[in-house]
């Protein structure tokens, strides 16, 4: 008698796991946006900025979307013209405070 009550138990918090990984991984991909696009301008705020915004022209809509870079790697790629306008670029980014902050952001023939 006890072992289909165990049994039951056991898939019981399977099932509540599963469902518990499903919501997780929703909200982190709903948070999230990828975009493919073509730089159209780059602006950085000066020569020890630590914050960049690049515009895209995405592939899908055509629209013109602002992304605000901040990681350090591809700022120096800005400031060494490895990253450049006319660039398609690959890229991810979250609407934190107003702004589409990337999380990944690189060349889609890498570089």
């Amino acid at each position: 008698m006890k072992k289909p009550a165990s049994i039951m138990l056991v898939v019981a918090r399977m099932l509540v796991v599963a469902l518990m990984l499903v919501g997780i991984a929703g909200k982190a991909s709903a948070a999230e946006t990828k975009m493919v696009g073509v730089i159209t301008q780059i602006e950085i705020s000066g020569k020890d900025a630590k914050v960049a915004t690049a515009t895209l022209k995405d592939n899908k809509t055509g629209e013109a979307v602002v992304i605000t870079v901040q990681d350090d790697l591809t700022l120096d790629k800005f400031k060494d013209h490895r990253i450049v306008e006319g660039d398609e670029i690959r890229c991810k980014y979250e609407a934190k405070d107003g702004k589409n902050v990337s999380t990944y952001f690189r060349k889609t023939a890498g570089c």
